[in-house]
């Protein structure tokens, strides 16, 4: 065997063994409203199941990959990506008034978590892509449904700096929060609502973490 063959097949030896040994962080995401008054609306929503659609399991966030693309480090949520979004719509809807008890409520909001993952190989970044619908509870119906994408990045992250993780962790959260802030907000979904009176709702959601 040459000892240029030698070395390339040491390096992957290498490379496989960093893959086997990949660290698992367990993290949480939240919710920050955004300064300023946000578009309220008519207390008239709750919130339903959400689906994972990502053909990955509920709990995988991203990953901390060498520039080989070989992961060192695998981001966890501490619950399923399903419930986390579904708690980002009630803190969202919450915030802006929008969110009512089951019993009082005229729409339902559901929906399927199309992409939620954030990577670290060159550039920290996030990518998110939600599916809402929006359902009638008297009926049935669904009366709107589309989908939203949000993305966030960073600069190249420097080896050394300190630990990447909580550079992912926020990233996905605002990546998750735009894209609900986006739907939640959508002058065409609100077009097909009539507003009602919330009657007496109190607020049950504090915003932070989800």
């Amino acid at each position: 065997m040459t000892s240029r063959r030698f070395l390339a097949l040491s390096g992957l030896a290498a490379v496989l063994g960093l893959a086997s040994c990949a660290t698992q962080s367990s993290v949480t995401l939240d919710y920050v409203p955004a300064p300023g008054g946000p578009l309220r609306g008519a207390a008239q929503f709750t919130i339903g199941a959400f689906a994972n659609k990502r053909n990955v399991d509920s709990y995988q966030l991203g990953t901390v990959k060498l520039p080989l693309g070989v992961p060192i480090e695998h981001l966890k949520s501490q619950s399923p990506i399903e419930t986390i979004t579904a708690n980002c719509f009630a803190h969202a809807l919450d915030h802006r008034g929008m969110l009512t008890d089951s019993n009082k409520a005229s729409f339902l909001i559901t929906g399927d978590v199309l992409d939620l993952q954030g990577e670290l190989l060159v550039h920290p970044y996030a990518n998110v892509s939600l599916r809402m619908n929006i359902v009638e509870i008297g009926s049935g119906r669904v009366l709107f449904s589309k989908v939203y994408k949000a993305e966030r990045q960073t600069t190249a992250y420097r080896p050394g700096s300190g630990s990447p993780v909580p550079i992912l962790q926020e990233l996905i959260s605002r990546a998750l929060q735009d894209a609900v802030d986006q739907a939640v907000d959508d002058p065409a979904m609100r077009s097909q609502i009539q507003p009602r009176s919330g009657g007496g709702y109190r607020s049950r959601y504090t915003p932070g973490m989800l």
